[in-house]
């Protein structure tokens, strides 16, 4: 399949119409950056992307997509018509950010580098889609596929992948999707091929509580906390496939004089095998219940037992895409061809669930460089050639994907 790919990859490099396609990218790079200023600075935590997505749908608007709208979700769909006779190519960025509202977002400039919260992460991404759309207009350039273009919802955090499940298992292009590429962060070195899965949950540990002093000897719903944190702490997980837990928020209590009558944890569980995942999760569960046990048996409930109150609060699926399928070969003779060393990687992106769904799918960058991201001095450079160069290589991918004609 290498070779395959190297061959298709260089034969649209080599075209005409890729090289005009090269040349409206570079001619609109000022606009490209200002279509990333402008979406930046209008915040979008998960859960309120409502405004952005609606100048993302009115900048997609002048674009001439077919069946433009905003799905019951939230996300913005689009199609450009490939010339029949191939599948559905989805490629897709996502809208949200991790900030919450109220956020500065406004965008600092120095030199060609860009400041502000969520602006690499996903925020550049949406803009390089207008770009490439702009790219494949202007040289006339046709597909096979239909390419379906998403800026979608939910993807970070407690957004628990919300747009892409939507997606993919309710919305109007739920069993037509055939390749699903998320463009996502400005690195182009690490091309995603699996999909870490994770399991969310918030444990409320409750009691009738006393005073601290008074009622001691009575159950403390604070130490079946702690003794469930610490026997999750100990138990072993393979490093391939890397799997990993966290005991990651706390709260609750009433004050420093009173046994709380509830206290809480949040933790995460994560692992890129669908397996092990399950396994942690069963003992993940075994460990909360054998705590309640513990304390219940250790200090007197004459007013009452521990109990436990378990939530699910994320659900994340682990996936794969082969490394020899042709969408991850496409993608790394496209992004090595334009001087990026690359790696396949795992990580947890709106491909998650399509890879769940056994549905080829990666995640690639949007170009350029970038770090920080989740940080309030996030930043990204817009330097023209290393941007350009990643831009060229994730189109190059897309229409290597969707058949160009």
């Amino acid at each position: 399949m290498t070779g395959h790919a190297e061959t298709t990859i260089q034969r649209i490099f080599d075209s005409p119409a890729f090289r005009q396609a090269s040349a409206v990218m570079a001619a609109e790079h000022g606009r490209t950056v200002d279509d990333i200023i402008r979406l930046t600075e209008i915040e979008s935590p998960s859960f309120h992307e409502t405004t952005r997505a609606q100048a993302w749908f009115e900048m997609a608007e002048k674009h001439g997509l077919a069946d433009l709208e905003i799905d019951a979700e939230g996300n913005v769909t689009g199609i450009r018509r490939g010339i029949g006779n191939g599948p559905l190519i989805c490629v897709a960025a996502h809208l949200d950010t991790v900030f919450p509202a109220g956020t500065d977002v406004k965008v600092r400039r120095e030199g060609t580098k860009l400041f502000a919260p969520g602006i690499g992460d996903d925020t550049r991404s949406l803009a390089v889609l207008l770009a490439w759309i702009r790219a494949m207009d202007g040289a006339g350039i046709e597909t096979r596929a239909d390419i379906l273009f998403v800026a979608d919802v939910g993807e970070e955090g407690a957004g628990d992948l919300r747009g892409m499940r939507h997606l993919f298992q309710r919305g109007r292009y739920k069993d037509r999707i055939s390749t699903f590429i998320t463009v996502d962060s400005p690195n182009m070195e690490r091309i995603v091929t699996g999909g870490v899965g994770s399991k969310r949950y918030r444990v409320t540990f409750k009691a009738p509580g006393g005073h601290s002093y008074g009622a001691f000897g009575v159950v403390n719903p604070m130490f079946a906390m702690a003794d469930a944190i610490s026997r999750l702490g100990r138990v072993p997980v393979p490093t391939e496939p890397k799997t990993t837990y966290s005991a990651s928020v706390t709260g609750g209590g009433t004050s420093i004089n009173s046994i709380p009558n509830a206290v809480w944890t949040e933790f995460d569980l994560r692992s890129e095998s669908i397996r092990e995942l399950s396994e942690l999760e069963e003992r993940f569960l075994e460990i909360v219940h054998a705590a309640v046990a513990a304390e219940n048996e250790i200090r007197s409930t004459r007013n009452g037992p521990v109990t436990v109150e378990i939530l699910p609060i994320g659900d994340r699926p682990a996936g794969h895409t082969s490394e020899s399928h042709e969408l991850p070969q496409f993608a790394k003779a496209a992004i090595n061809a334009k001087g990026f060393a690359t790696t396949f990687a795992s990580s947890s992106t709106d491909a998650n669930i399509p890879m769940s769904l056994g549905i080829p799918a990666i995640k690639i960058g949007s170009g350029g460089s970038g770090a920080r991201e989740h940080s309030l001095d996030e930043w990204i450079d817009v330097e023209p050639d290393a941007s350009l160069r990643g831009m060229e290589a994730g189109l190059a991918t897309l229409l290597a994907t969707a058949g160009m004609v």
